[in-house]
């Protein structure tokens, strides 16, 4: 295991803001993982894979940051499924690849999103109307309290609508994860009309995979969803803040008005969160905070060359606050945060 002192994370996430890590610790193979553990025996690290949904705070983090590099994946064929298991350091967008290579469906919408595959149990990760909860199997992991190698079914991963059992805690580490995988040179239902239309298929309809995929990345590629890095706007974290959860009669105002709100898996009724920042009267490209504006192709925020973490969680929080005024609904922010920023840290506060 290599590890490092006082290395910036900056470079280390995709908006390129905060400051240094106290130690930074590379895990490469199985036994890196073994020899942080013996390592860090009296606190937790912070995991750290593509750092496409983290918010660095410009202070930094006093204490072990692992970054998460043990990659490789291997299939195996159980009656009508394939069984994939993936190394949490394995790249999610090779994944994605490397199934639909071998005509297995369950995970083609999800091309194109950042981050490595230990991630995507945290957040229940999901795109285009496929979650990863759907496909998950298994998590394999570290449970920092009892110090022990655990697995945890679907079921127990508690999965919802971009949470789970692992998110907001650093109690768990996930090592692996298992999907279960669907042969097939069909993708799922294109439920997503600007795919469906752009896969030329009507909305419902399956597409060959190679053809969904191609659909994805073309709609995700117009909204400046694929990191690119001549793109202007890719500094970002994706989605700042998630569809929120709103009341019934909050949402029978907002369909009156327009705006698209829609029943989830998990039985909540949300709203665009785009929707509402357009609709609190924000432009695209419009400058909120020194160095940080929306996205010049969707309502989110970017940052530029020189933003700070603290311009950034001021811009989210002042997004937030136009939006609640404008209508009524609490925007939270989704990705995760390393270090103390106590603006962007009111923005966490699911509990309100």
């Amino acid at each position: 295991m290599h590890t490092a002192s006082h290395v910036s994370l900056a470079p280390l996430t995709t908006l390129k803001l905060g400051g240094p890590a106290r130690i930074l610790a590379t895990l490469e193979k199985h036994e890196d993982f073994e020899e942080l553990a013996d390592m860090c025996s009296e606190q937790a690290p912070i995991i750290l894979g593509s750092g496409s949904n983290v918010i660095v705070a410009d202070a930094g983090y006093d204490g072990t940051i692992a970054l998460m590099r043990i990659s490789g994946a291997t299939y195996r064929r159980q009656g009508e499924r394939v069984l994939a298991t993936v190394q949490a350091g394995h790249s999610l967008e090779e994944f994605v690849g490397e199934s639909v290579d071998r005509g297995l469906s369950g995970i083609e919408m999800l091309t194109g999103i950042p981050g490595s595959v230990g991630a995507t149990p945290i957040q229940n990760v999901g795109a285009y109307g496929q979650e990863v909860a759907q496909t998950i199997t298994e998590v394999r992991a570290y449970d920092w309290r009892y110090r022990r190698h655990v697995s945890l079914s679907s079921a127990e991963c508690r999965f919802g609508h971009r949470t789970s059992l692992f998110k907001h805690t650093n109690r768990w580490t996930i090592l692996r994860v298992t999907f279960a995988l669907t042969p097939s040179m069909l993708s799922c239902p294109l439920t997503y009309r600007a795919v469906a239309e752009t896969a030329g298929v009507e909305k419902g309809q399956s597409a060959p995979l190679a053809e969904a995929v191609a659909a994805v990345r073309d709609v995700r590629t117009k909204k400046g969803m694929i990191l690119d890095p001549d793109d202007p706007d890719n500094r970002s974290v994706g989605s700042v803040f998630p569809s929120p959860v709103i009341p019934e009669d909050t949402a029978a105002r907002l369909r009156a008005e327009g705006a698209p709100v829609n029943s989830f898996p998990d039985g909540t009724t949300r709203v665009s969160a785009s929707w509402l920042i357009k609709e609190a009267g924000f432009a695209l490209g419009e400058g909120v905070k020194p160095g940080v504006r929306i996205s010049s192709k969707h309502f989110t925020l970017v940052a530029e060359s020189d933003a700070s973490a603290q311009a950034f969680a001021d811009a989210s929080a002042h997004v937030a606050e136009r939006v609640r005024r404008a209508t009524g609904v609490r925007l939270t922010a989704e990705p995760d945060l390393i270090g103390r920023l106590p603006t962007y840290q009111g923005l966490t506060d699911y509990s309100q």
